[in-house]
């Protein structure tokens, strides 16, 4: 209870006023809390060898059988967007353009944010502070689990007619760049500063295209499984290499952990796992 000291009484007969403005002066303030952490859901990527392709550059027998892998090959092309020096990249950010054939296309902006030890709780703390919370239905929150690696991420999914074009053909350069521009997020557009994303963005151009085939199916706890073989040009500018990612969604962080432990030891165990983590974004970027 608050009470008034004699000389903050108002006089008998006194403005009822009066009375009203000094219990507001010294009723207690309520505490202005932030929004939650976001909430995530996971996506396990483990990456194989090329010893997991057969003469096809597909996904062999036993590897697919070992995964669950049931689905037929379905192509997608995609570009990143970002400027020569890779400004958008530098600040965490990445810029996709995706055609799979029969869809619209998919514009996908996205906010990466590092997971440091595990932490992931730290790394969501870390992006509310940064504006991406629970109360931005605008995002989709998710945590990359590779190898050895985890990265928290804030996607932002927008799309675009796919009018006129065929199959995964992807637009010019300078096309998918005016329809990124004319769609850019609030949060990258001002992000640093006011107009900066806009501007930064008008100033890229594509990084790719690549197609790559996707073979789904599903393992163990999760339901959304898949193998993507991605052909990228060598590091010398020359010649084909193949990227080959095992995946698996889960909205559980004990359902991913498990699928983390049990791909990396099946993968070990027939001689198909990369020991490493190999990011296509950067790939991309620093090849195309």
């Amino acid at each position: 209870m608050t009470f008034l000291s004699r000389a903050a009484r108002p006089a008998a007969g006194g403005s009822a006023v009066a009375l009203a403005v000094a219990a507001a002066l010294l009723a207690p303030t309520s505490p202005a809390y932030a929004a939650a952490n976001a909430v995530p859901t996971y996506e396990v990527k483990i990456n194989l060898t090329a010893a997991a392709l057969d003469a096809s550059f597909a996904p062999s027998a036993a590897v697919k059988s070992a995964f669950g892998i049931t689905g037929s090959a379905k192509a997608r092309s995609y570009s990143y967007y970002d400027t020569d020096g890779l400004a958008l990249d530098a600040q965490g950010w990445s810029v996709r353009l995706r055609h799979k054939s029969g869809s619209s296309f998919e514009e996908t902006y996205k906010k990466r944010f590092p997971v440091t030890n595990g932490d992931i709780d730290a790394a969501l703390t870390t992006a509310n502070a940064a504006g991406f919370d629970s109360s931005d239905t605008n995002y989709d929150a998710e945590v990359d689990w590779g190898y050895a690696k985890q990265t928290l991420s804030f996607s932002n999914e927008k799309s675009h007619s796919s009018s006129g074009y065929s199959g995964t053909t992807m637009p010019t350069s300078t096309t998918g760049r005016t329809w990124l521009v004319n769609d850019v997020p609030g949060k990258l557009e001002n992000w640093g500063g006011t107009g900066w994303g806009r501007t930064t963005l008008q100033a890229s151009r594509a990084h790719g295209p690549v197609t790559s085939k996707v073979y789904g199916g599903a393992w163990g706890p999760s339901d959304d499984a898949s193998i993507e073989v991605l052909p990228v040009v060598g590091a010398n500018g020359t010649g084909t290499e193949y990227v080959v990612e095992l995946s698996f969604k889960t909205g559980s962080y004990a359902d991913a952990a498990d699928l983390h432990a049990d791909a990396i030891a099946v993968a070990e165990s027939h001689g198909w796992l990369y020991h490493g983590d190999i990011l296509k974004t950067q790939l991309i970027l620093d090849r195309y």
